[in-house]
C-alpha cells in the first residue's frame, strides 16, 4: 500500500468514524468555527483543568478533510498540557501553511493531512479546527476561569 493510500485511509476513517463527537456535559471553552466559502462548520468544546486539556469534543458538518482534521485534533490534544497543545498547533499550522517539515512524533496521524497542501483551496478545510482551537485557548486567559463562548469565521 502506498503512503498516500494509507494517509487517505486515515482521513476517511476519521471522517466516517469521528472521535470525540458530541457535546460534553461541561466545558469551559466553546468555540464555533465556520468557513463561509465552503460551508464547513465545527463547534468545539474544551474542558481545561489546571493547565491540562482534559476534554476535547466537537460537532460539525462539512467536507471529509475538515471533519477528519477536527476529529484527529481532538485526539491529539486530549490529556495534554496547554503548552504542548500550543506546540502541536504551531507544528500543524507550520506544516500546512509554511511548508515546514512535519514532526511525526508530535503530530502522529495528523501528518496524513500534509497531502492536502497539493490542493491549496482545501488547506482552509484542514486548518479551520486549528484556528478555532487557537482562538479558544487565547481567549480563555482573558476570561479568568469563566466560560468562554466564541465564534470564528475563516476569511
Amino acid at each position: 500500500m502506498a503512503l498516500d493510500d494509507l494517509y487517505r485511509d486515515v482521513i476517511l476513517d476519521h471522517y466516517r468514524r469521528p472521535r470525540n463527537r458530541g457535546a460534553p456535559e461541561a466545558a469551559g471553552v466553546v468555540v464555533e468555527g465556520v468557513n463561509p466559502l465552503c460551508g464547513d462548520q465545527i463547534k468545539l468544546w474544551l474542558k481545561i483543568e489546571g493547565d491540562t486539556v482534559t476534554e476535547a469534543a466537537f460537532e460539525g458538518h462539512g467536507c471529509s478533510i475538515s471533519q477528519a482534521s477536527v476529529s484527529m485534533m481532538t485526539e491529539a490534544i486530549k490529556g495534554k498540557p496547554v503548552s504542548e497543545v500550543e506546540r502541536i498547533i504551531s507544528d500543524f499550522r507550520g506544516m500546512m501553511l509554511d511548508g515546514a517539515e512535519p514532526n511525526p512524533d508530535r503530530l502522529g496521524d495528523l501528518v496524513a493531512l500534509e497531502g492536502v497542501k497539493r490542493y491549496p483551496v482545501r488547506i482552509k478545510c484542514a486548518v479551520l479546527a486549528w484556528n478555532t482551537l487557537r482562538l479558544g485557548l487565547a481567549e480563555r486567559t482573558r476570561f479568568h476561569g469563566q466560560q468562554v463562548v466564541l465564534t470564528h469565521s475563516e476569511t
